[in-house]
Formats: C-alpha cells, sequence, structure tokens
C-alpha cells in the first residue's frame, strides 16, 4: 500500500518517512516475548528456572529489538538448534497473540493516523518473522494502518542492522536519509536508525529499555510515549 502525499505546508519538518517498531513502541508487549522465549526455551531442554534459562533470559532481555532468530544463533549455537528455538517461540508468541493478550499502546493508533494525516508515510518494522508480524496486525485490525510492514527477512537483516530502514526509505520513495525518522524502545532500534544515517532517532519509554541505554545507542530524541512523536516531527 503507498501514499505519494507530501508534507502538509506548516508541518514543521522535512520528515516524510517514519520507521516505528512494534513491540514495545507502538504494541504493548506486557512480558509476551519473555514468556513466549521461556516456552522455546524449555522446548530445547532449558530447564525453568534453572541458572542456564536466567542467563538465557538476561540475554534475551539485552538484545531485545533485534532479529530473533539472530538471538537464538547466540544462544543455542548450531543453526539447527536456533531454527528449532526460532519456530517454537513464534509458535509460542502467536498463541499467546490468539488468546487475545495483544493490545496497541495508548495513543499509539491515532500517532499513526496523525503522521500520516500530515502527509508522512509510516513502516512497521519488526524483529519477528512475518507470520507472527501479520499475527499481530490482524489481531490489531492494523493491516491498513501504515504504508508499509516489514520484518528482516524482508530486507536481508534486521535490527541493529539498518537494513529494514534503508529497504522502507527504497520502497516508500523517499528521496534521503534525512528525511527519515525512526522510533522504538531498544538500543537496537536506535542503532538501526544511526546507522541507516535518519535525521531523528528516538527512544520511547514504554518498552524493554530506560533512557540511559537509548541515549547511549545515539537517541536524539527521548519521549514519554509514541504518542507524542507526531508533535516532534512537526517540528512543535
Amino acid at each position: 500500500m503507498t501514499d505519494n502525499r507530501t508534507p502538509a505546508p506548516g508541518s514543521g519538518s522535512g520528515i516524510r518517512l517514519v520507521v516505528l517498531d512494534m513491540a514495545g513502541t507502538t504494541v504493548a508487549d506486557d512480558g509476551l516475548v519473555e514468556l513466549a522465549f521461556s516456552s522455546a526455551a524449555a522446548e530445547l531442554g532449558v530447564e525453568p528456572g534453572s541458572a542456564d534459562h536466567t542467563a538465557k533470559l538476561e540475554y534475551v532481555r539485552a538484545t531485545m529489538g533485534e532479529s530473533k532468530i539472530t538471538v537464538f544463533r547466540a544462544l543455542f549455537g548450531d543453526e539447527e538448534r536456533a531454527r528449532r528455538a526460532n519456530t517454537a517461540f513464534e509458535q509460542a508468541y502467536a498463541a499467546l497473540v490468539d488468546g487475545g493478550r495483544c493490545a496497541p499502546l495508548p495513543g499509539a493508533a491515532e500517532a499513526i493516523e496523525a503522521l500520516r494525516a500530515d502527509g508522512r508515510k509510516v513502516a512497521l518494522t519488526t524483529g519477528f518473522a512475518r507470520t507472527t508480524q501479520d499475527a499481530i496486525l490482524d489481531a490489531l485490525g492494523w493491516q491498513d494502518i501504515a504504508d508499509l510492514t516489514l520484518c528482516p527477512a524482508d530486507a536481508g537483516r534486521g535490527r541493529p542492522y539498518p537494513d529494514m530502514v534503508l529497504t522502507a526509505l527504497l520502497r516508500t520513495g523517499t528521496d534521503a536519509v534525512g528525511e527519515i525518522a525512526v522510533a522504538g524502545d531498544t538500543a537496537y532500534d536506535m542503532l538501526s536508525g544511526v546507522r541507516a544515517g535518519a535525521a531523528v532517532v528516538a527512544g520511547v519509554l514504554t518498552g524493554a529499555h530506560d533512557e540511559p541505554a537509548l541515549r547511549a545507542a545515539g537517541a536524539t530524541h527521548v519521549l514519554p510515549s509514541v504518542a507524542a512523536l507526531p508533535a516532534l516531527v512537526r517540528g512543535e
């Protein structure tokens, strides 16, 4: 779905594309990633409550925002085990979504609508697989809320690489990286925005990482939530 509108007169900045993370930024996480990970780890023989489980869970928390298959490669070593863990994780997460454990963060839908009403294109990105991303969008009724949705497989590599941001630029016909704003709740979101050369790299405090972590990863701004983003990119 594309939209050829340009920012309206008086919209306040040269931002034409806004790339938004999903879980923790526009979609409430509510511990679902950790629950799904615990289920996947148990399937691979990691005993719940063990020192190994605790260490792996801490790594998952530290790498929130990264492509999940990349996380599982780091945790489980060989490719076969990593793929088994990733499949189990995606299935567990999808079951939680199907069970009604999925909701938009307050003001997120309204923020996306405001950004697009100003003539800006919006891309929603995730570290999940496409099937899980689609399940979340379906659960929220968000199939048409954005101009574009991307997962790591759509771009080549997930966060912290800049691939999804740059793929969004290409697919929306945005002219330059200086016309991009990126927003997310993790250090990996910030790194992907910085590496892409985005003009605005905004951290939000509704998800995994706190302000010091977001600033250390290159955030140009830190907001209480994505609801504050439309005013920021308008230059208000």
